[in-house]
């Protein structure tokens, strides 16, 4: 006897914070049941119930080869059997750090940690106790994970509800932490003015990924990283979503814009909760045990993280055609979204995000202006013809490797389809 999603949720609620262990999962602005998933095999995903449906989540990034890739598969079990865990050293996560720092040149040093929330967390404080400072300065909109500091304005879930900010974040965690507008750089090089040597750092989703999908206009990632280089502040770069996925060097490579830092997660780990930060060995020196700026993790390093990271980072190195693939079938999908639709649609690489609006989006208040009920409307749609979106308006639809052609043409078709009901 199988379990239904709503049966799940009935029960989950009674044991976990609105049933849920990640607030965007609950399904609250759509209205709606969320799906609770069973299995999943290269883009498609399967409910409790056994239903079948095109996946536009992908673990929300990490499974740029498909899910359940078998490379990936095999080697995390067969390093299973030595152990889960150790709270030691291990000779994996020295491959996986060799692995990196050897073909992405900006990257010379790698800690490993356990989130992405955790490497901006850790990014963020070696910033400061490298230059000295203490202010930092985020974009509108532009997510860094739910440490105190970056719940000033957040993107993704806390726009989802409406409420940018979080209840128990203090006044004196916030107020070092200053606010520019995406894709402007007068606004930034304003706060520099306004706050004179006191500024450690900017960090910058290269491609702002959790107000949808929000690419830097010509000549904005070069301006913050001139103005970073003007006033002695670290750029970095929270690559969290776009690291490995627009290339194997990320937004820096696909760019041309070198940050001072970079914080990684998602495809790093290869689907395994993993995160990483990373950057120039003179910055990187200043961590503990080496230099003054304190962080730690009991299961840092995890070998079976490591293990599912090396495989799929290996794969990417080896099939370089790959990124040609799943970049090309984001600018077909993003077209044929347009058309079929007739909304604003951004795309970047294999990351894109149907905006209900015909206006464009280069900002956050550009993002809130979408019509998030007529969102919520054709989400109930899209799952009722099995198309498996994110559910909310502020985040992105990620394509894998495992798409073909057909499976683009029958989600445009679904799209148009329900348009036109």
């Amino acid at each position: 006897m199988t379990n239904s999603s709503e049966s799940l949720f009935t029960r989950a609620k009674k044991v976990m914070p609105g049933g849920v262990n990640s607030p965007v999962r609950a399904y609250k602005s759509v209205g709606m049941t969320p799906l609770f998933i069973d299995r999943a095999k290269g883009n498609r995903i399967y409910d409790s119930e056994g239903r079948e449906y095109i996946d536009f989540v992908g673990s929300w990034g990490p499974m740029i080869l498909g899910h359940a890739d078998p490379k990936v598969l095999e080697a995390i079990q067969k390093r299973a059997e030595k152990g889960l865990s150790f709270g030691a050293c291990t000779e994996i996560e020295v491959e996986l750090a060799e692995l990196i720092t050897s073909h992405i040149s900006h990257i010379e040093m790698i800690r490993m940690v356990n989130s992405g929330t955790e490497a901006v967390m850790s990014a963020l404080r070696l910033a400061r106790g490298y230059t000295g400072r203490d202010k930092i300065v985020k974009f509108a909109g532009c997510y860094h994970g739910h440490s105190d500091a970056m719940l000033v304005k957040a993107g993704s879930g806390a726009m989802t509800f409406g409420d940018p900010d979080s209840s128990g974040v203090t006044r004196g965690a916030a107020e070092d932490t200053l606010m520019a507008e995406y894709n402007d750089l007068e606004s930034v090089e304003k706060l520099f003015d306004m706050n004179k040597g006191t500024i450690a750092c900017i960090i910058v989703e290269p491609v702002a990924a959790n107000m949808g999908v929000i690419p830097p206009e010509t000549g904005f990632l070069e301006g913050l990283r001139k103005i970073c280089d003007k006033e002695g502040a670290l750029l970095i770069f929270d690559e969290v979503i776009t690291g490995f996925r627009l290339a194997f060097d990320g937004a820096a490579g696909y760019f041309g814009v070198t940050p001072d830092l970079v914080t990684y997660g998602k495809i790093i780990g290869g689907g395994m909760p993993v995160g990483a930060y990373g950057g120039r060995r003179e910055i990187m020196e200043k961590v503990s045990p080496v230099g003054s700026v304190y962080q730690a993790g009991t299961l840092s390093g995890n070998p079976i993280a490591m293990t599912a990271g090396i495989v799929t980072l290996t794969q990417l190195l080896e099939n370089p055609a790959i990124y040609d693939n799943v970049n090309d079938m984001g600018g077909y999908l993003a077209e044929g979204l347009r058309k079929a639709t007739g909304n604003t649609v951004n795309q970047a690489g294999s990351l894109l995000c149907i905006y209900h609006t015909d206006k464009p989006v280069r900002n956050y208040a550009d993002a809130c202006s979408a019509d998030t009920g007529e969102f919520a409307d054709d989400f109930a749609k899209l799952i009722a013809k099995g198309i498996y979106t994110a559910p909310s308006q502020f985040e992105a639809m990620f394509l894998s490797n495992a798409f073909t052609k057909e499976d683009l043409d029958h989600t445009i078709e679904v799209f148009r389809t329900i348009r036109e009901d």
